[in-house]
């Protein structure tokens, strides 16, 4: 065992029945970042190779108000189907990760910056003095490597988020995309984030894929 891998004074787990079905929830505080964090398990993990995996950054606007300026909630969604529909998989819930992990107060902050002097999401953080991204996935690879995780395929766009799982030993067999449909209300998100931050969102540039006025959050 690692010094930093999780105990079981750290977890708590239990059954838990959502509309979608009953998944095991993984509830744990992270011994280096101190969040209490949660993951959602569905099947077998133990020293099972090649599992289905979306690590998720915490948005309240999006996850839960299903705010449409951003992605993040249809991602949620979308995982979640993508796990049932396999009969197996994990979705880690990283909290402390609002806005790139600069908090809510901040993020808020750089909507004002995005709505009234058109800047992106990137140059709305550094404008305001924050970093682009401080997130830390250290917490997910703990509760993969507690779940007995041998190999993940993660659902993502984000090649920085598969090299931060793997320099915490996790293995990282393929990545899934996640894509989401492009609206009027999130286009300029995503393109900052093909752009800017180097996303790989290929549909963004097939015109028909992109309907404008429908939901996206």
């Amino acid at each position: 065992m690692g010094e930093h891998d999780l105990v079981a004074e750290d977890v708590a787990e239990a059954d838990l029945v959502t509309r979608r079905g009953t998944f095991r929830t993984v509830a744990f505080r992270d011994p280096l970042d101190g969040h209490e964090h949660i993951a959602l398990v569905l099947g077998e993990t133990m020293e099972r190779e090649n599992v289905l995996v979306r690590v998720h950054s915490e948005c309240v606007t999006g996850d839960i108000f299903a705010a449409m300026r951003c992605e993040c909630g249809d991602q949620l969604s979308a995982a979640l189907d993508a796990i049932v529909a396999e009969k197996s998989g994990v979705l880690v819930y990283l909290r402390g990760h609002e806005g790139r992990g600069i908090g809510l107060v901040a993020k808020v902050r750089t909507h004002v910056l995005q709505d009234e002097q058109g800047l992106d999401t990137v140059d709305s953080a550094t404008a305001l003095g924050y970093p682009v991204d401080r997130r830390d996935f250290g917490p997910a690879a703990r509760v993969l490597k507690y779940l007995g995780v041998r190999s993940v395929r993660l659902m993502s766009n984000n090649s920085d988020k598969i090299e931060a799982l793997e320099s915490h030993g996790i293995v990282v067999a393929a990545r899934v995309p996640l894509l989401v449909q492009a609206t009027d209300h999130n286009i300029r998100y995503l393109t900052a984030k093909r752009d800017r931050l180097g996303h790989d969102l290929p549909h963004l540039d097939k015109p028909a894929f992109r309907k404008l006025g429908t939901a996206g959050g």
